[in-house]
């Protein structure tokens, strides 16, 4: 590779030497009206001399300037800048030499052959870029090219242009522009026209036949952004965004941080903003475990967690392949500097669970591993509160006993008013983690909503169900669910960590509720189809335990605001502890003599007393929707 730079440099210093020996007949001959009989002797002998001068400073200053080190294809004007100072400093330089050794030229002979040296020994260095503008100014090899709307004139934007202008990697051309702000309009972005705002993008994809938009705003709202990528899903065009400011900040601005729209980039939810200093004075140096590490919570809470420098990370879960994925990729991302140590085991062992214990005393617990499905937990309750409720206990009495600081448990909203066993088991949970106040580890648990992309979520079941040609199923067009990304579940939970207290229970305001309806619509536009037409929605109605509307968290008046204007905590109940024990002994008995699925139910149903029939709960919902449309319609 070094031999290869070196005949390179070679080569362009061979070049720069017959730039400069060319310039100088060519100053010599049109400073004499290009007759050789006019040039006086004097001239010819010390042209000799003034050339060996001026290629070996050329090429000291050259090389002390880096100008052989030049990728030509992208040199911008700021590289334009520097090459005309190497010149003019090289000529200046071999000019006082010349001087020094009274080496006699013209006056007006320097004068002619410094702007021939710049337009040669600059000029050359930039026709490789020329030739690649020329060339991605139009379609290539006869290819159809992406006809581009670029969103966005600012900095972003300007860059994205340029590069989609002469990268030769870009299929596509840029042929309107939109930015909200009214000074901009009429105006051009790179020859390109900015046609107006977001009021003008349908308008425009029809006139000049858009097939790709690319959003450039890197600074902007999430409302703000949503609003305007839900206009541009309309028009049926391919959907690409730039992440966001830090691409900006880090110099990244490159068509390889364009990244297609995702439905998250649709919901216009503000993230939530982690502590940083409090979470990393919170992990510091302290040995933290993880249940159920490789799922879609626990991993991101592993990545999260390694960042923050922990004297060791355990990551536990029963399912080999995913905590072998989430191994690899921690050590392939920090290296030595995450002390990191996997164990396979399941949480309903409990020998093998006080061994992990009592081997590795964790400072920090969090607690990420359950069963989470609602239909398959319907059929299969037993599984539900062995693995749920029972290896939970299990957990919570090892880290009692092994001297754990913190335990935090990640909770769901279904645990609020549970119509449904899974909800029911995890508010039991809850309950445990309440009864236990006058423990010397302080217990916490976090409830947040559906997660985005998350194992077994309804968006990668939607997207297979698009790639399959449909039909996208959907138990109900009326229901709502409240959803936040992976990344933010996680934040959520290290903060709560940080900043609990004994037995609290914290609550992220969700924002708000998203139809499923919407949701796959969206999807099916963002793969550039049509709702109904390409792929078709069908309803099959609801699964067993299933709510039409997900409450709404934020309705409780017994929360309590904290530091972090998104994150709430839930009063406090006193649940005493021998009640806990009384209803873990009756599911005991109930497991054991595997009881009828009706008795076990009816027996949750009076261990947690907000545990409700979902079909109660669900024609009360459509009820106070239809009461709440009735008057809208009387006061209209």
């Amino acid at each position: 590779m070094r031999i290869q730079v070196l005949w390179k440099t070679l080569f362009i210093m061979l070049v720069d030497t017959l730039l400069i020996i060319g310039s100088y007949a060519l100053t010599i001959l049109v400073r004499f009206d290009f007759q050789w009989s006019h040039i006086p002797v004097e001239y010819v002998r010390s042209l000799v001399p003034c050339l060996l001068v001026q290629v070996g400073v050329t090429w000291a200053v050259f090389l002390g300037r880096r100008m052989y080190r030049y990728i030509w294809r992208t040199v911008n004007a700021y590289d334009v800048l520097q090459m005309c100072l190497s010149v003019l400093l090289a000529f200046g330089l071999s000019g006082v030499c010349c001087a020094f050794l009274r080496l006699t030229l013209p006056k007006s002979v320097w004068l002619i052959n410094l702007m021939f040296q710049l337009f040669t020994l600059v000029g050359v260095r930039c026709i490789l870029r020329l030739w690649s503008i020329l060339q991605n100014t139009y379609p290539r090899n006869g290819k159809s090219e992406e006809r581009i709307m670029l969103i966005g004139a600012g900095e972003s934007g300007r860059i994205l242009s340029r590069e989609l202008r002469t990268s030769p990697y870009a299929n596509g051309r840029v042929f309107c522009v939109i930015d909200d702000n009214p000074k901009l309009r009429g105006k051009y972005l790179d020859g390109v026209r900015i046609v107006g705002g977001r009021d003008k993008i349908q308008s425009a994809v029809k006139q000049w036949g858009i097939t790709q938009i690319i959003f450039a705003i890197s600074t902007i709202s999430q409302e703000e952004k949503a609003a305007i990528l839900n206009i541009c899903k309309m028009t049926g065009c391919r959907l690409r965004v730039l992440p966001g400011l830090y691409q900006l900040l880090n110099g990244e601005v490159r068509l390889s941080a364009v990244k297609d729209v995702q439905v998250e980039d649709l919901l216009g939810r503000t993230p939530v903003h982690l502590n940083k200093a409090a979470v990393s004075q919170f992990l510091r140096g302290k040995t933290v475990l993880v249940t159920g590490g490789g799922g879609s919570i626990g991993s991101e809470l592993c990545r999260q967690i390694a960042a923050c420098h922990p004297r060791l990370l355990i990551v536990l879960d029963i399912y080999e392949n995913n905590v072998y994925d989430i191994q690899q990729e921690l050590t392939r991302n920090f290296g030595i500097n995450v002390n990191l140590q996997v164990e396979i085991a399941t949480i309903r062992d409990k020998r093998r669970i006080y061994q992990i214990f009592e081997q590795y005393r964790p400072d920090v617990v969090f607690h990420a591993a359950a069963h989470k499905h609602v239909p398959l937990m319907e059929d299969c309750p037993y599984e539900a509160i062995q693995n749920n409720i029972f290896g939970t206990y299990h957990v919570v009495r090892a880290s009692e006993k092994f001297g754990v600081k913190k335990f935090v448990m990640i909770s769901t909203d279904k645990a609020v008013n549970p119509t449904n066993l899974m909800g029911a088991t995890k508010r039991f949970c809850e309950m445990i983690l309440q009864s236990r106040q006058g423990s010397s580890t302080e217990f916490c648990a976090v409830r947040f909503g559906n997660v985005l992309g998350s194992n077994g979520s309804v968006i990668p079941l939607f997207k297979q169900q698009i790639e399959n040609g449909g039909p996208v199923t959907i138990t109900d067009k009326r229901i709502i669910r409240y959803f936040m990304t992976i990344s933010e579940a996680a934040m959520l939970v290290l903060e709560a960590g940080a900043m609990a207290k004994q037995s609290q229970i914290f609550v992220l305001d969700m924002g708000q509720p998203v139809k499923i309806l919407t949701l796959a619509e969206n999807l099916i536009r963002l793969s550039g189809l049509e709702p109904y037409k390409d792929i078709e929605i069908k309803e099959i109605g609801l699964r067993p335990g299933e709510k039409l509307y997900e409450e709404l968290l934020m309705q409780s008046e017994h929360l309590l605001k904290t530091e972090n204007e998104k994150i709430f905590v839930e009063e406090q109940q006193f649940i005493p502890q021998k009640d806990i024990m009384c209803g873990l002994v009756s599911l005991d008995n109930f497991v054991s003599e595997q009881r009828p699925k009706e008795e076990l139910i009816a027996l949750m149903r009076h261990l947690v007393p907000t545990f409700r029939d979902p079909d109660e709960v669900n024609r009360e919902a459509v009820k106070r929707l239809e009461d709440n449309d009735g008057q809208q319609e009387m006061h209209t």
